[in-house]
């Protein structure tokens, strides 16, 4: 089975394409108001059978290698999408908080308007086809929600010690237009991983699952080809 985790303020809908294409999978749609990523990584290990692959995009990545700190036996491969593996970063908190304070002050429209633009491509942000579907998925998820994973990301731990131990057939994946986590971040990962494999999606940001579903797919379905050692 794969499992599909989603990322910040994400559910099951945006891996609509990937679902539909990968009949033997299972999205996480959500993580409630759990507000730590290893209580969200038990929450997924709680629904997964005893061996998967798995797949995390952005803070859904984050989720997944602390599914593999947990229990590495459990994972066939592994693929990190649209993601980081460093801690907090200068100012990072003060933009969380930034985002988090709109919400609070003006709704979580003005929120959702404010960030979830940059998290597209520039080409792809006057498609009502992408801009709709993401802008409905957000609106969803709520402030709590959004506070909670915030928190969440706040409180990780780095993870780049964790990548050499890493030996799974690895996925790691970003789009050339993604300007919060860019493709040279994921040479770096890839670069640190015993087993990957380095895609980087032409035109698509960082909601590639939705921008370019067909190169997403055909990525996966390679990755899932790899042979493993059960």
């Amino acid at each position: 089975m794969l499992m599909l985790l989603p990322g910040l303020i994400c559910d099951a809908s945006i891996y609509a394409p990937q679902a539909a294409a990968f009949r033997d999978s299972r999205v996480v749609d959500g993580y409630g108001l759990r507000d730590t990523l290893e209580a969200m990584a038990e929450h997924v290990l709680e629904q997964a059978p005893e061996r998967f692959d798995l797949l995390g995009h952005s803070m859904g990545a984050r989720v997944a290698m602390e599914i593999v700190r947990m229990a590495p036996q459990r994972v066939r491969r592994l693929a990190l999408v649209s993601t980081g593996v460093h801690g907090l970063q200068p100012g990072e908190v003060r933009k969380r908080f930034d985002l988090r304070r709109i919400g609070r002050e003006q709704g979580m429209e003005a929120l959702v308007d404010a960030w979830l633009p940059p998290m597209v491509a520039p080409a792809n942000r006057a498609d009502p086809a992408i801009m709709e579907p993401l802008r409905a998925m957000c609106l969803r998820a709520g402030l709590e929600t959004f506070e909670a994973q915030i928190d969440a990301l706040i409180a990780r731990r780095a993870a780049e010690d964790l990548l050499p131990q890493i030996t799974c057939p690895t996925l790691v994946m970003t789009g050339s237009e993604d300007s919060w986590s860019p493709p040279q971040q994921h040479h770096a990962v890839a670069a640190a991983l015993p087993n990957s494999e380095l895609v980087i999606v032409e035109g698509a940001g960082h909601m590639i699952q939705l921008e370019a579903p067909e190169a997403v797919n055909d990525a996966i379905a390679r990755w899932l080809a790899r042979p493993v050692n059960d």
